[in-house]
């Protein structure tokens, strides 16, 4: 029997609860031994959940117990979700985990503990839900030199600018339904303004990379900006708004250049992204010799994401003594500047200064919308960031830009 302890009873806990004795018998055949939860974790009690009975106050009583091989981190946060992570390898368990802002932090700290301890630390979880991408880029693309690793990887603004689409509801509006639905929290920040998609897109980098990527080092923008104008346009040009988180190489003067964002971006019709709305994720992957490919599903909700938990428990579970390969190394990648990406880029100006900035932009097209009135849309020729930046400065009217998927 493997005993296993998991470290928070919230959402995604009381899920991968809730997987475990659903698909009991499924999940014992496939690890090959008895999957249990021994230990609950949590600063609450539970009075009516049989969960009560296993649930503990104090985490030595994990941490010391040798029984316990494998324990699951869900708690969320830096402290003391670093302490117990930290601690648990330590003392030769195995951890698997969801939080993808601790995995962020100090992914690869504890992965060279694990190594060095004979055990695994795993974290399906923290990237994309229940999108099996990890496990995919450290096992499925190996013979891969991968190019690109990009996508939708925040389900709360996806479904935000889903909404704002398709009902015309402005950006607050469809933020409060998100929030009662239970798809933003009630300090909605960090989905809403990229810090979500960033931490998760430095994991995803710094995998397909075999670098550290730091999260602190990528340009993040959010949506809060994104009007029902922007829709508009958007649908004219028959393409979609997205936040997009993006981690990319280059072939620049015999080397490679590295470079990582997360911002909102108009998605061609053509696009695999163009399609994935609502709360769905998708993770696209570029190989030099496969081409591209897509992951998609749900990425966040209780059971989607404890079921990836609980793949990595099994994991953890039928490789007991040994640890799986990961191509994370504790080397920093640096990233290159991204004033040299050079792409296209939508912008908004005043009806009577469209001419101007059709010149200075070398725009391709203007577009106008019949809802939209006093203004026109401009896609401008292949600028790079600085170049751009110095000429919306230069031009002092730019009303909004949003950058063009390429």
């Amino acid at each position: 029997m493997v005993n296993i302890a998991v470290l928070g009873y919230g959402t995604v806990g009381s899920g991968v609860v809730e997987v475990l004795n659903t698909n009991r018998e499924l999940i014992d055949l496939r690890a090959g031994e008895e999957i249990r939860v021994k230990y609950v974790l949590d600063l609450r009690d539970f009075p009516g959940d049989p969960i009560q009975e296993k649930v503990v106050h104090d985490f030595d009583t994990i941490l010391n117990d040798p029984e316990v091989s494998i324990v699951v981190e869900v708690m969320g946060g830096l402290k003391p979700a670093y302490d117990f992570t930290k601690a648990a390898l330590l003392k030769g368990k195995s951890v698997c985990s969801s939080n993808k802002e601790l995995v962020a932090s100090h992914g690869v700290e504890f992965l060279e503990i694990a190594k060095e301890k004979q055990v695994n630390y795993l974290f399906e979880a923290s990237c994309g839900g229940g999108i099996p991408i990890i496990r995919a880029l450290n096992e499925s693309l190996t013979p891969e030199d991968v190019i690109e690793v990009s996508g939708i990887l925040n389900g709360t603004t996806n479904f935000i600018l889903t909404e704002m689409r398709d009902k015309g509801a402005d950006f607050e509006d469809v933020l409060k339904e998100a929030q009662d639905l239970g798809y933003a929290e009630r300090n909605p920040e960090a989905d809403v303004e990229g810090h979500d998609a960033c931490r998760k897109v430095a994991i995803l980098s710094s995998i397909a990379f075999g670098k550290t990527v730091k999260y602190q080092d990528i340009y993040t923008e959010g949506i809060s900006h994104i009007t029902l104008q922007d829709m508009e346009y958007a649908k004219e040009l028959n393409m979609a708004i997205k936040l997009l988180a993006n981690g990319y190489s280059l072939p620049e003067g015999g080397d490679v250049s590295y470079y990582a964002m997360v911002a909102p971006f108009l998605v061609r019709h053509d696009h695999p992204l163009y399609s994935v709305d609502g709360v769905f994720n998708a993770i696209f992957v570029r190989g030099n010799t496969l081409g591209d490919t897509m992951f998609y599903g749900s990425g966040a909700g209780s059971l989607p994401t404890a079921s990836a938990v609980v793949g990595d428990v099994i994991s953890a579970a039928r490789n007991a003594g040994k640890t799986l390969p990961c191509f994370w190394k504790g080397e920093k990648l640096t990233l290159s500047s991204n004033d040299k990406a050079v792409r296209q880029f939508f912008i908004r100006v005043g009806e009577d200064r469209a001419e101007e900035a059709k010149n200075i932009f070398r725009a391709e097209r203007l577009v106008r919308s019949e809802r939209v009135t006093g203004e026109v849309g401009l896609i401008t020729g292949m600028l790079s960031e600085k170049e751009f930046a110095d000429k919306a400065e230069s031009f002092g009217g730019v009303l909004q830009r949003i950058r063009i998927n390429q």
